[in-house]
Protein backbone atom coordinates (compact mmCIF):
# COMPACT_ATOMS: atom_id res chain seq x y z
CA UNK A 1 0.00 0.00 0.00
CA UNK A 2 2.93 2.32 0.69
CA UNK A 3 4.19 1.92 -2.88
CA UNK A 4 0.67 2.43 -4.21
CA UNK A 5 0.45 5.80 -2.46
CA UNK A 6 3.97 6.64 -3.58
CA UNK A 7 3.06 6.10 -7.22
CA UNK A 8 0.03 8.36 -6.90
CA UNK A 9 2.26 10.90 -5.18
CA UNK A 10 4.58 10.99 -8.19
CA UNK A 11 1.57 11.68 -10.42
CA UNK A 12 0.55 14.64 -8.23
CA UNK A 13 4.12 15.91 -8.00
CA UNK A 14 4.39 15.92 -11.79
CA UNK A 15 1.23 17.97 -12.14
CA UNK A 16 2.48 20.41 -9.51
CA UNK A 17 5.84 20.67 -11.28
CA UNK A 18 4.31 21.79 -14.59
CA UNK A 19 1.97 24.07 -12.63
CA UNK A 20 5.02 25.87 -11.24
CA UNK A 21 6.69 25.96 -14.68
CA UNK A 22 3.93 27.35 -16.89
CA UNK A 23 6.16 27.59 -19.98
CA UNK A 24 6.67 23.83 -20.02
CA UNK A 25 2.97 23.25 -19.55
CA UNK A 26 2.27 25.31 -22.67
CA UNK A 27 4.92 23.50 -24.71
CA UNK A 28 3.71 20.11 -23.48
CA UNK A 29 0.12 20.77 -24.53
CA UNK A 30 0.95 21.23 -28.22
CA UNK A 31 1.66 17.56 -29.12
CA UNK A 32 -1.48 16.41 -27.32
CA UNK A 33 -3.63 18.93 -29.16
CA UNK A 34 -2.16 17.91 -32.52
CA UNK A 35 -2.76 14.23 -31.77
CA UNK A 36 -6.28 14.95 -30.51
CA UNK A 37 -7.19 16.71 -33.78
CA UNK A 38 -5.78 13.81 -35.83
CA UNK A 39 -7.64 11.20 -33.78
CA UNK A 40 -10.89 13.17 -33.79
CA UNK A 41 -10.73 13.43 -37.58
CA UNK A 42 -10.01 9.70 -37.90
CA UNK A 43 -12.89 8.75 -35.58
CA UNK A 44 -15.33 11.05 -37.40
CA UNK A 45 -14.27 9.50 -40.70
CA UNK A 46 -14.72 6.03 -39.22
CA UNK A 47 -18.18 6.94 -37.90
CA UNK A 48 -19.31 8.01 -41.37
CA UNK A 49 -17.59 5.19 -43.23
CA UNK A 50 -18.03 2.22 -40.91
CA UNK A 51 -21.37 1.19 -42.43
CA UNK A 52 -19.92 1.24 -45.96
CA UNK A 53 -16.93 -0.75 -44.76
CA UNK A 54 -19.22 -3.32 -43.16
CA UNK A 55 -21.35 -3.61 -46.31
CA UNK A 56 -18.21 -4.07 -48.43
CA UNK A 57 -16.86 -6.77 -46.08
CA UNK A 58 -20.14 -8.75 -45.96
CA UNK A 59 -21.35 -9.20 -49.56
CA UNK A 60 -22.90 -12.54 -48.55
CA UNK A 61 -25.54 -10.62 -46.56
CA UNK A 62 -26.77 -8.59 -49.57
CA UNK A 63 -29.71 -10.93 -50.17
CA UNK A 64 -30.72 -11.32 -46.54
CA UNK A 65 -34.25 -10.28 -45.71
CA UNK A 66 -35.18 -7.48 -43.34
CA UNK A 67 -34.59 -7.04 -40.43
CA UNK A 68 -31.72 -9.57 -40.26
CA UNK A 69 -29.45 -7.78 -42.70
CA UNK A 70 -29.81 -4.47 -40.84
CA UNK A 71 -29.33 -6.06 -37.43
CA UNK A 72 -26.29 -8.02 -38.53
CA UNK A 73 -24.56 -5.14 -40.27
CA UNK A 74 -25.57 -2.69 -37.56
CA UNK A 75 -23.92 -4.90 -34.95
CA UNK A 76 -20.75 -5.18 -37.04
CA UNK A 77 -20.71 -1.43 -37.64
CA UNK A 78 -20.92 -0.77 -33.90
CA UNK A 79 -18.19 -3.35 -33.31
CA UNK A 80 -15.89 -1.71 -35.88
CA UNK A 81 -16.36 1.71 -34.28
CA UNK A 82 -15.84 0.29 -30.78
CA UNK A 83 -12.62 -1.35 -31.97
CA UNK A 84 -11.47 1.93 -33.49
CA UNK A 85 -12.24 3.75 -30.25
CA UNK A 86 -10.36 1.12 -28.23
CA UNK A 87 -7.31 1.43 -30.49
CA UNK A 88 -7.48 5.22 -30.19
CA UNK A 89 -7.46 5.02 -26.39
CA UNK A 90 -4.55 2.58 -26.11
CA UNK A 91 -2.42 4.32 -28.73
CA UNK A 92 -3.10 7.97 -27.85
CA UNK A 93 -0.25 8.28 -25.36
CA UNK A 94 2.24 6.47 -27.59
CA UNK A 95 1.40 8.64 -30.61
CA UNK A 96 1.44 11.84 -28.54
CA UNK A 97 4.89 10.96 -27.18
CA UNK A 98 6.15 10.34 -30.73
CA UNK A 99 4.66 13.56 -32.07
CA UNK A 100 6.07 15.49 -29.13
CA UNK A 101 9.39 13.66 -28.82
CA UNK A 102 11.53 16.85 -28.73
CA UNK A 103 9.07 18.60 -26.35
CA UNK A 104 8.83 15.75 -23.86
CA UNK A 105 12.56 14.94 -24.00
CA UNK A 106 13.32 18.57 -23.13
CA UNK A 107 10.65 18.63 -20.42
CA UNK A 108 12.00 15.42 -18.87
CA UNK A 109 15.56 16.77 -18.93
CA UNK A 110 14.39 19.98 -17.26
CA UNK A 111 12.72 17.98 -14.49
CA UNK A 112 15.98 16.08 -13.94
CA UNK A 113 17.90 19.35 -13.94
CA UNK A 114 15.55 21.03 -11.48
CA UNK A 115 15.81 18.10 -9.06
CA UNK A 116 19.61 18.26 -9.06
CA UNK A 117 22.29 15.72 -9.85
CA UNK A 118 23.48 14.46 -13.22
CA UNK A 119 21.08 14.89 -16.13
CA UNK A 120 21.08 11.58 -17.98
CA UNK A 121 21.78 11.57 -21.72
CA UNK A 122 21.34 8.67 -24.11
CA UNK A 123 24.18 9.72 -26.39
CA UNK A 124 22.03 8.80 -29.40
CA UNK A 125 20.99 10.96 -32.34
CA UNK A 126 17.45 12.33 -32.51
CA UNK A 127 16.62 10.04 -35.44
CA UNK A 128 17.85 6.98 -33.57
CA UNK A 129 15.90 7.93 -30.45
CA UNK A 130 12.75 8.46 -32.52
CA UNK A 131 13.16 5.07 -34.19
CA UNK A 132 13.65 3.30 -30.84
CA UNK A 133 10.60 5.07 -29.36
CA UNK A 134 8.42 4.12 -32.35
CA UNK A 135 9.62 0.51 -32.29
CA UNK A 136 9.05 0.13 -28.54
CA UNK A 137 5.64 1.82 -28.79
CA UNK A 138 4.52 -0.75 -31.36
CA UNK A 139 5.72 -3.56 -29.10
CA UNK A 140 3.84 -2.14 -26.12
CA UNK A 141 0.64 -1.60 -28.14
CA UNK A 142 0.79 -5.21 -29.37
CA UNK A 143 1.11 -6.41 -25.79
CA UNK A 144 -1.86 -4.29 -24.73
CA UNK A 145 -3.90 -5.56 -27.70
CA UNK A 146 -3.20 -9.18 -26.70
CA UNK A 147 -4.31 -8.50 -23.14
CA UNK A 148 -7.33 -6.62 -24.49
CA UNK A 149 -8.46 -9.59 -26.60
CA UNK A 150 -8.06 -11.94 -23.63
CA UNK A 151 -9.96 -9.64 -21.27
CA UNK A 152 -12.66 -9.08 -23.89
CA UNK A 153 -13.22 -12.85 -24.08
CA UNK A 154 -13.25 -13.15 -20.28
CA UNK A 155 -15.84 -10.40 -20.18
CA UNK A 156 -18.47 -12.91 -21.29
CA UNK A 157 -17.92 -15.04 -18.16
CA UNK A 158 -20.85 -14.45 -15.79
CA UNK A 159 -20.13 -12.35 -12.66
CA UNK A 160 -16.35 -12.42 -13.17
CA UNK A 161 -16.68 -10.62 -16.50
CA UNK A 162 -18.65 -7.80 -14.93
CA UNK A 163 -16.56 -7.38 -11.76
CA UNK A 164 -12.99 -8.69 -11.90
CA UNK A 165 -12.32 -8.16 -15.61
CA UNK A 166 -12.93 -4.37 -15.65
CA UNK A 167 -10.56 -3.97 -12.69
CA UNK A 168 -7.91 -6.04 -14.46
CA UNK A 169 -8.41 -4.01 -17.63
CA UNK A 170 -7.70 -0.75 -15.79
CA UNK A 171 -4.65 -2.29 -14.11
CA UNK A 172 -3.24 -3.51 -17.44
CA UNK A 173 -3.90 -0.14 -19.09
CA UNK A 174 -2.36 1.75 -16.17
CA UNK A 175 0.71 -0.48 -16.10
CA UNK A 176 1.56 -0.03 -19.77
CA UNK A 177 0.62 3.65 -19.72
CA UNK A 178 3.24 4.10 -17.00
CA UNK A 179 5.76 2.18 -19.10
CA UNK A 180 5.21 4.51 -22.06
CA UNK A 181 5.57 7.62 -19.90
CA UNK A 182 8.62 6.50 -17.91
CA UNK A 183 10.27 5.43 -21.18
CA UNK A 184 10.99 9.11 -21.94
CA UNK A 185 13.34 9.30 -18.94
CA UNK A 186 14.54 5.69 -18.88
CA UNK A 187 15.61 5.69 -22.54
CA UNK A 188 17.91 8.58 -21.67
CA UNK A 189 19.32 6.27 -19.01
CA UNK A 190 20.09 3.80 -21.81
CA UNK A 191 17.52 1.19 -20.77
CA UNK A 192 15.82 -0.87 -23.47
CA UNK A 193 12.23 -2.12 -23.33
CA UNK A 194 13.12 -5.46 -21.73
CA UNK A 195 15.04 -3.74 -18.92
CA UNK A 196 12.30 -1.17 -18.39
CA UNK A 197 9.62 -3.84 -18.05
CA UNK A 198 11.80 -5.77 -15.59
CA UNK A 199 12.32 -2.57 -13.60
CA UNK A 200 8.58 -1.83 -13.45
CA UNK A 201 7.72 -5.42 -12.47
CA UNK A 202 9.87 -4.96 -9.39
CA UNK A 203 7.65 -2.06 -8.22
CA UNK A 204 4.22 -3.10 -9.51
CA UNK A 205 2.20 -1.37 -6.82
CA UNK A 206 3.97 1.95 -7.37
CA UNK A 207 3.44 1.60 -11.12
CA UNK A 208 -0.28 0.92 -10.61
CA UNK A 209 -0.57 3.80 -8.15
CA UNK A 210 0.70 6.09 -10.89
CA UNK A 211 -0.97 4.57 -13.96
CA UNK A 212 -4.45 3.49 -12.86
CA UNK A 213 -5.64 6.93 -11.64
CA UNK A 214 -4.21 8.45 -14.82
CA UNK A 215 -6.08 5.89 -16.94
CA UNK A 216 -9.33 6.70 -15.13
CA UNK A 217 -8.73 10.42 -15.68
CA UNK A 218 -8.12 9.79 -19.40
CA UNK A 219 -11.71 8.54 -19.71
CA UNK A 220 -12.87 12.14 -19.35
CA UNK A 221 -12.81 13.84 -22.79
CA UNK A 222 -9.84 16.18 -23.40
CA UNK A 223 -8.36 15.49 -19.95
CA UNK A 224 -5.53 13.41 -21.46
CA UNK A 225 -4.26 16.44 -23.39
CA UNK A 226 -4.00 18.64 -20.30
CA UNK A 227 -2.52 15.94 -18.05
CA UNK A 228 0.19 14.77 -20.48
CA UNK A 229 2.89 17.33 -19.55
CA UNK A 230 2.44 16.65 -15.84
CA UNK A 231 2.32 12.91 -16.47
CA UNK A 232 5.70 13.05 -18.24
CA UNK A 233 7.12 15.16 -15.39
CA UNK A 234 5.76 12.75 -12.77
CA UNK A 235 7.06 9.73 -14.70
CA UNK A 236 10.51 11.35 -14.79
CA UNK A 237 10.41 11.79 -11.02
CA UNK A 238 9.47 8.11 -10.71
CA UNK A 239 12.30 7.12 -13.05
CA UNK A 240 14.76 8.95 -10.82
CA UNK A 241 13.80 6.64 -7.97
CA UNK A 242 13.64 3.48 -10.09
CA UNK A 243 17.04 4.07 -11.75
CA UNK A 244 18.97 6.65 -9.73
CA UNK A 245 22.41 5.65 -11.02
CA UNK A 246 22.23 6.93 -14.60
CA UNK A 247 25.42 6.36 -16.62
CA UNK A 248 27.12 9.35 -18.21
CA UNK A 249 27.42 9.45 -22.02
CA UNK A 250 31.17 8.63 -21.83
CA UNK A 251 30.64 5.85 -19.31
CA UNK A 252 29.92 2.24 -20.28
CA UNK A 253 26.94 0.71 -18.45
CA UNK A 254 27.49 -2.24 -16.18
CA UNK A 255 27.76 -5.51 -18.17
CA UNK A 256 25.54 -7.40 -15.78
CA UNK A 257 23.07 -6.57 -13.05
CA UNK A 258 24.16 -6.96 -9.44
CA UNK A 259 21.74 -8.69 -7.06
CA UNK A 260 18.80 -6.40 -6.40
CA UNK A 261 19.63 -4.08 -9.32
CA UNK A 262 18.94 -3.94 -13.04
CA UNK A 263 21.50 -3.85 -15.79
CA UNK A 264 21.56 -1.02 -18.29
CA UNK A 265 22.24 -1.68 -21.93
CA UNK A 266 22.75 0.39 -25.03
CA UNK A 267 20.19 0.01 -27.79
Amino acid sequence: MRDLAKGFGFLLQGQRWVGRHGRWLGFGLLPGLVTLVLYAGALVGLAFGADDLTAWATPFADDWSSPWQGLFRGFLTALVFALGLFLAVITFTAVTLLVGQPFYESLSEEVDRSEGGHVAESGLSFGRELWISARDSVRVVLRVACYGILLFALGFVPVVGQTVVPVLAFCVSGYFLTEELTAVALQRRRMDLKDRLALLRGRRMMVLGFGVPLTLAYLVPFVAVFLMPGAVAGATLMARELAPDAPRPDQEPAPAARPGTYGLRKD
